[in-house]
């Protein structure tokens, strides 16, 4: 396949590059900063800049084009504010929604958070990061792409275990990013994962056991 991730650079994203390239994907590495391009091509991505904030419809979508599958794994990170949430995580996801529909890439996968499925209303910057990712997946869901939403519990940096749990309302629980990357990977390679949208925790199931168990009907995710 051909893989466009979007946050190349990002903690999720490189542990999902290096697994996609291992399987012998090609795989577009979509970065802001063009002084990441070394440690993305390191991870066996083309890198390609393209700050999705800021840059045109014509470049976001010369990004994408020939691709199979965007991933969308960018964020304005920690220590942005509130006003960021809603360009990069929220924005940022529109746009190559967008950019899919009009170069005719069918298949998106969307790394969303728990708790997206009822956000807090108040102003605290996550409570306003949860509504962006919020109104993102809502609206992947009418676009009629082939989307995947995965909701990762907290993220740690702990070795992956290549078991996982899978399924919806199951609590804050903790899971490497090591096993999210993996579980993105088997994703992606599971047509029946396709109008999905489910949870990931560290569990006893392998990977791709579990993925498997996440198909079916279509979910609405609410």
């Amino acid at each position: 396949m051909d893989i466009t991730v979007a946050g190349a650079r990002g903690q999720v994203a490189r542990h999902l590059v290096r697994l996609l390239v291992d399987r012998g994907d090609r795989v577009r590495g979509l970065i802001r900063n063009p002084s990441h391009r070394a440690e993305v091509a390191a991870d066996g991505a083309e890198p390609l800049v393209c700050d999705l904030e800021h840059a045109t419809d014509a470049d976001v979508d010369a990004a994408v084009t020939g691709s199979d599958a965007i991933v969308f794994a960018a964020g304005a990170g920690p220590g942005s504010g509130a006003e960021r949430k809603w360009t990069v995580d929220y924005g940022g996801a529109r746009r190559l929604m967008d950019a899919a529909g009009r170069t005719g890439v069918r298949r998106y996968v969307m790394v969303s958070a728990m708790g997206a499925d009822h956000p807090p209303q108040d102003e605290d910057v996550f409570s306003v990061y949860l509504r962006a990712k919020a109104r993102a997946d809502e609206e992947l869901r009418s676009t009629g792409l082939d989307h995947t939403i995965v909701r990762p519990g907290r993220l740690t940096d702990d070795a992956g275990t290549g078991r996982v749990r899978i399924g919806v309302q199951l609590g804050s629980h903790e899971v490497p990013r090591a096993d999210v990357a993996a579980v993105l990977a088997a994703v992606l390679a599971e047509p029946g994962t396709i109008g999905r949208t489910f949870e990931v925790v560290a569990g006893d199931s392998p990977v791709d056991d579990a993925v498997r168990s996440a198909t079916g009907p279509a979910s609405t995710g609410t």
